[in-house]
């Protein structure tokens, strides 16, 4: 049979885990993100991503204007380019 000592510090220990679950949770609470945030967030990701395409694509269809015949070389490589790009930005936005 446990001694009431040994009741006592499980006691302690029982109640120091719970306050610091209720802490936890209630910080958890506290921080949570409001559907505008989330919707914002996801807006930076998308734009982070889509905008080196997009100059991508216009600088390399003014490369290929540069040429006498038609050529979608340079098209097609700023757009992987920026495809690569926008994907490291993403990448070190949600890194932070």
């Amino acid at each position: 049979m446990p001694s009431s000592d040994d009741l006592r510090s499980r006691q302690q220990k029982l109640e120091q885990s719970v306050e610091r679950q209720i802490r936890r949770m209630k910080q958890a609470e506290r921080e949570r993100r409001t559907l505008i945030g989330q919707t914002v967030y996801l807006g930076t990701v998308g734009i982070l991503f889509v905008l080196p395409v997009i100059a991508g694509a216009y600088f390399g269809r003014w490369l290929d204007s540069l040429t006498s015949d038609y050529q979608v070389r340079w098209t097609v490589s700023m757009i992987f380019l920026g495809v690569i790009v926008g994907a490291v930005n993403v990448y070190y936005f949600i890194k932070q």
